[in-house]
């Protein structure tokens, strides 16, 4: 069960990480544009406000446990990127993880039947010994 609350994690990770990524991408190209990037934001639940950010040298960002910081464009790209490439890797190794523990799990209930089946021959084997 923990390996499947760590695997929708990271599922729920991975595309935040994306846009996340591509919101840089988009602040830098704007910025080497020379142009402004409108954007809503939301405020509260339901509450929303319209932004113009002009020509900006750094990003914030939330890095959980109420904790922000500010970095540059550059460095904000190459984090993200980063935690991207081990965000993927931790739920490619989750993933390999998991399908171990099915074979496990199948392997263990076919040997479970497999005894119980002996367990059944044994038993007719002596009962018709004893008929015998």
């Amino acid at each position: 069960m923990k390996l499947l609350a760590q695997q929708r994690d990271l599922q729920a990770k991975i595309p935040d990480i994306e846009k996340c990524l591509d919101i840089v991408a988009t602040l830098q190209a704007k910025k080497a544009l020379g142009e402004a990037l409108t954007a809503d934001f939301e405020l509260s639940e339901g509450i929303y406000s319209r932004a113009k950010i002009e020509d900006t040298d750094s990003v914030c960002l939330w890095l959980g446990a109420n904790v922000m910081l500010e970095y540059s464009c550059d460095e904000a790209n190459a984090l993200l990127k980063k935690n991207l490439e081990n965000a993927k890797a931790s739920l490619e190794v989750l993933v390999a993880d998991l399908q171990f523990l099915r074979d496990q799990q199948t392997i263990t209930q076919v040997t479970i039947a497999r005894v119980f089946n002996w367990d059944v021959h044994q038993r007719r084997s002596k009962q018709a010994i004893k008929e015998t």
